[in-house]
This record gives structure tokens, sequence and C-alpha cells, in this order.
């Protein structure tokens, strides 16, 4: 009781959960973030230049 050695939990690994699937999910959370911030500037540029006023010629 006071002198047994204490029972350490198991530590289990569900699949998916090793160090290569993280850097692969911050590889891809990067490239989700980056494709993102394109889209909208894009998109932006698009509105911006359709609702600019043109000068008829």
């Amino acid at each position: 009781m006071l002198w047994s050695k204490k029972k350490r939990g198991l530590y289990y690994l569900l699949p998916g959960m090793n160090r290569s699937n993280r850097i692969r999910q911050r590889q891809i959370l990067r490239w989700s973030i980056l494709v993102g911030l394109v889209f909208a500037l894009l998109v932006g540029f698009l509105l911006y230049w359709f609702n600019s006023p043109r000068i008829p010629y």
C-alpha cells in the first residue's frame, strides 16, 4: 500500500497519432490557409474591379 510501487497507466497510440501524421496535418493546415488567403484576395479584387466606376470612352 504505502510502500508499493505506483502503477503507471499504459500509453496507447490510436491510428494516425504518430509524429508523421502531426507533421502532415500541420502542412495541410498551412497550405489550406495559404490557398484560402489567395482565393479571398482574388475574390476581393474581382469584386472591387467589377464595382469600380468605369470612364466611358
